[in-house]
């Protein structure tokens, strides 16, 4: 299985902070999803980590052992 990671706000509208999902094309993954959940993981502001390490493609394919961790956007002040 691979492992989903909501950080964040993220979490609260999955309402937990991992998922273990079939390995795949993530949009095939986010397709089995809650659709609020995977509108909210689809925003351009969110940061995606795959295995521990931030990329731009969105396009990945997610193996057995993959972690795909999403990282809303930090507000500050």
């Amino acid at each position: 299985m691979a492992k989903l990671v909501f950080l964040g706000r993220l979490a609260d509208v999955a309402g937990r902070s991992e998922l273990d999902v079939a390995p795949g094309p993530l949009e095939a993954v986010l397709a089995t999803l809650d659709p609020a959940l995977a509108l909210a993981l689809l925003d351009e502001r969110v940061r995606v980590a795959l295995n521990g390490d931030l990329i731009a493609e969105r396009g990945v394919v997610l193996g057995a052992d993959d972690e795909l961790a999403f990282l809303p956007p930090v507000s500050g002040g």
